[in-house]
């Protein structure tokens, strides 16, 4: 049964803002339904033009880019929280695909009513805003990381933020948190061979830094986690729930 807009339990976390009554009746008004699906599956393809936007309710995810020769670039990685197909929404078709890692739960939004939130609800249209903002404000960060960090660096800045997020979420368990991808995902999002990758989180085990086995991230030191990765402030900061 799809859970009402005002029993739903990401607006309990403090790391998204919180929603006036008015915003929460729009939303359910503006929510269509529930998607459920499996690991593995396809949620919005590179190239369509979706007539859905979500919002990934359960479940992790990751959004990548098909390369000519056949490999891809990971852009992201789709946490419980995020809001998805809005580029589809506003330019036309995907420029990018979203993949489902687990199973997923994903609330369900038509685009055709898209324009209704810029007409009757302004503040959730400066939100919508702002996550734009702030997706451009971690492609560029991304870049930098990629550009002129190593390759230890670029890992251990990747598995902090990811880290750093699933905790915000309450997904975090004595330093455990769920990591279900591939070697191969992590490589492609940080632009390194899966062999520099595979030696990488080696010497960061030995050093009793993280350790990452079974699908399980465990971070031991998460001071010394944000050292390797060159980081000084690796705190979350709050955002829209849409």
């Amino acid at each position: 049964m799809s859970i009402n807009c005002r029993n739903c339990p990401l607006r309990t976390l403090q790391v998204f803002r919180s929603m006036s009554a008015d915003e929460v009746k729009f939303m359910q008004e503006f929510k269509r339904g529930e998607l459920s699906v499996d690991a593995g599956s396809t949620i919005l393809m590179e190239g369509s033009n979706s007539p859905q936007l979500f919002t990934a309710l359960k479940g992790v995810g990751l959004r990548y880019k098909n390369m000519p020769d056949g490999q891809r670039q990971v852009v992201n990685f789709v946490l419980p929280g995020d809001f998805v197909g809005l580029q589809a929404g506003l330019m036309g078709e995907m420029q990018h695909s979203v993949e489902a890692t687990t199973q997923m739960t994903l609330c369900v939004f038509s685009r055709n009513e898209l324009w209704d939130i810029f007409r009757h609800q302004p503040e959730r249209a400066f939100d919508l805003t702002w996550l734009a903002a702030l997706e451009e404000h971690f492609l560029g960060e991304t870049l930098a990381v990629v550009g002129r960090k190593n390759g230890e660096q670029r890992i251990a800045w990747g598995l902090l933020k990811y880290y750093c997020r699933m905790d915000a979420l309450g997904l975090a368990n004595n330093g455990q948190v769920q990591f279900p991808y591939r070697q191969q995902d992590l490589a492609d999002a940080l632009g390194l061979s899966l062999v520099h990758t595979n030696k990488t989180l080696k010497r960061l085990r030995e050093r009793q830094v993280v350790r990452w086995d079974s699908g399980i991230l465990r971070v031991s030191n998460l001071r010394l986690l944000a050292e390797c990765a060159d980081v000084d402030d690796y705190s979350v900061m709050e955002r829209p729930l849409i």
